[in-house]
């Protein structure tokens, strides 16, 4: 593990970045781990004070430890796995990109398939997932892992699109909630759920949408522009964090202004909150995994 010191680790541009206190954290980033090809995926896993996050051209998951600072291979082969996040009662879910499905570990290490097929044709290659308070699981699914060999598997798409999907927790039904996306990415709901916000990787925006009591959407808006943009976190006072891959972590209010932005020395692919008091942010980055201890805190775990 290593210290990175940088007098300018945080950027304000807007004063709500500084009396929010989101640039009063620690003046230093923490490299915990430097030998990815591609980092992806990181999550908290609170009962084991440890992360998982993936290794998506090396096809493999690893896991950092909080008390001994130990690095460990989790799983490997993967299916090179993308996002992971965790279900209601505490298991993993994991987008598995080149096995073109999304997973449940199971208490016994046993894996669950949760959906890997819209009618009848296979999905593209799931990227990243978000757990909605009825059990049911959202997610995208651009064709990342199938434009080429690095990331999964080459093949043709048989969807023919790149959608958001949702996967019913009593049925396991899958079905399309939004469209019109040129490369759907980080998903994540808003501190009360009434709102999905669905990152476009090719179109460089952040899109958000109301959520009905049904399980269906509407009301699609742009939050805000952002090029380039992967994954995205809310904090617990509404705040998005996003991994804006060289621009670093950007921060936006509520009105989706740009309030300020963390600079890493690598490409930011994917952002998660965690520690005992959750507000630890993990930052996987090209081959690294960072931390930075914040004075914001990420949106509970369970709601």
């Amino acid at each position: 593990m290593s210290s990175i010191a940088d007098v300018s680790l945080y950027e304000i541009l807007d004063e709500r970045f500084r009396t929010g206190r989101c640039a009063n954290g620690d003046a230093r980033l923490e490299r915990l781990h430097d030998d990815c090809r591609w980092a992806e995926g990181p999550l908290y896993l609170p009962a084991w004070r440890q992360v998982v996050w993936s290794d998506i051209p090396n096809d493999r998951m690893l896991r950092w430890d909080e008390v001994t600072g130990a690095v460990s291979v989790f799983r490997s082969p993967a299916g090179h796995p993308n996002g992971n996040t965790l279900d209601r009662e505490g298991r993993l879910i994991t987008c598995e990109q080149g096995n073109r499905r999304i997973t449940r570990t199971e208490p016994d290490g046993s894996i669950t398939v949760v959906a890997d097929r819209f009618e009848g044709k296979r999905l593209n290659s799931p990227n990243d997932a978000v757990v909605r308070s009825d059990g049911s699981i959202w997610f995208s699914d651009p064709d990342f892992g199938i434009t080429s060999d690095y990331e999964g598997v080459r093949a043709p798409s048989e969807i023919g699109a790149c959608n958001l999907y949702r996967a019913d927790p009593a049925t396991g039904e899958v079905r399309i909630v939004a469209d019109g996306f040129r490369g759907p990415n980080g998903v994540v709901f808003s501190p009360d759920e009434s709102e999905l916000y669905a990152a476009d990787t090719a179109a460089g925006h952040i899109r958000a949408f109301k959520v009905r009591e049904d399980g269906t959407l509407s009301g699609d808006r742009v939050f805000a522009e952002c090029r380039p943009v992967d994954n995205i976190r809310f904090d617990d006072e509404g705040r998005l964090w996003v991994a804006a891959m060289e621009e670093g972590v950007h921060c936006y209010a509520q009105d989706g202004a740009l309030i300020g932005r963390i600079r890493v020395p690598e490409p930011v692919s994917n952002i998660a909150f965690g520690g005992p008091k959750n507000n630890r942010l993990f930052i996987t980055a090209t081959t690294s995994l960072y931390s930075l201890v914040l004075s914001v805190t990420g949106l509970p775990r369970v709601r």
